[in-house]
C-alpha cells in the first residue's frame, strides 16, 4: 500500500479505557464514602458516548469537546444513581479527567515504536486536544502528532475528521491508513477514502461485553495487535 501516515484511534484501540475508567471511579467514589461499581459505571458512561456526540453531529447541541459531553453524561448518571450531592464540582471534574489517564495496551508502545521507523504516526480521536495531550504523555505513547476531532469541529465518523488528517499532514486520503478496533470508525474512514486496518481488542469493552471482531469488517489489513501490524507492514 502506498501509505505515508498511520492514524490510530485511541479509546479501546490504543488504550484500555474500561480498566482505566472503572479503577479510577472506584477510587474516587470510595474517597467520598460512596459505593459505586466502577465497571458498571464505565459501561454506562461509554454507552452515552456516541449518543452524546450525535447530538452535536445533528446540530441539536452546539459544538463542545468531549470533556464537556462527558461532564453532561456524568451529571445525568450521578443524578440517576441518587449520589449527586456527594460529588461537588471539583469531584466531578476529577471524574471527567479519568478519561485523560488511561493505560496503554501491553503491545501499544512497542508496536508504535516499530511503526514509527517508517510512517508518520497520528493519534486521531474524538477526544479533545487537551485530553489527548495528557493521555499520550501519561501513557508514553510515541505519536508524532495529535489530530483531535476538536480541530475539525466534527466527530467521527463524520468525513471531515478523516479528511482533516490528510489535509493537515499534506497527503492524499488514500495515503492514510486508519487503524481501529471499531467497525463504525473504519467504515467512516473508508467512506472518506482512507485505507483501513482492523486491530482486534477482545477486552476493549471490559471482561464481559462483546467487542468487534476481525470478521465484522473487510479491512485492507487485519492484525491481532500493533506488533503484528508492524510485522504485516514489513517492519
Amino acid at each position: 500500500m502506498d501509505v505515508q501516515v498511520l492514524a490510530f484511534d485511541i479509546f479501546g484501540t490504543t488504550v484500555d479505557w474500561w480498566s482505566g475508567v472503572s479503577g479510577q471511579v472506584n477510587r474516587i467514589a470510595a474517597a467520598r464514602g460512596v459505593e459505586l461499581d466502577g465497571g458498571t459505571f464505565a459501561d454506562d458512561w461509554r454507552r452515552r458516548y456516541v449518543p452524546s456526540m450525535d447530538l452535536v453531529r445533528r446540530g441539536e447541541l452546539p459544538w463542545q469537546n468531549l470533556d464537556a459531553l462527558h461532564r453532561r453524561s456524568l451529571d445525568e448518571m450521578l443524578h440517576e444513581r441518587g449520589v449527586g450531592p456527594a460529588f461537588d464540582d471539583a469531584a466531578r471534574a476529577e471524574l471527567v479527567r479519568t478519561w485523560h489517564r488511561l493505560p496503554a495496551w501491553p503491545d501499544s508502545v512497542a508496536g508504535l515504536a516499530r511503526l514509527g521507523e517508517r510512517y508518520v504516526l497520528a493519534a486521531v480521536s474524538n477526544g479533545g486536544f487537551a485530553l489527548l495531550t495528557n493521555l499520550i504523555k501519561a501513557a508514553k505513547l510515541p505519536f508524532d502528532c495529535i489530530i483531535s476531532a476538536e480541530l475539525a469541529r466534527h466527530y467521527k465518523p463524520d468525513p471531515e475528521v478523516y479528511l482533516t488528517i490528510a489535509r493537515l499532514l499534506d497527503v492524499a486520503p488514500g495515503e492514510v491508513l486508519m487503524v481501529a478496533a471499531h467497525v463504525w470508525d473504519l467504515s467512516g474512514a473508508r467512506a472518506a477514502g482512507l485505507r483501513t486496518a482492523f486491530v482486534e481488542r477482545p477486552r476493549e469493552k471490559g471482561p464481559h461485553a462483546g467487542a468487534d471482531r476481525a470478521g465484522d469488517f473487510d479491512a485492507d489489513l487485519m492484525a491481532s495487535d500493533f506488533v503484528e501490524l508492524a510485522t504485516k507492514l514489513g517492519l
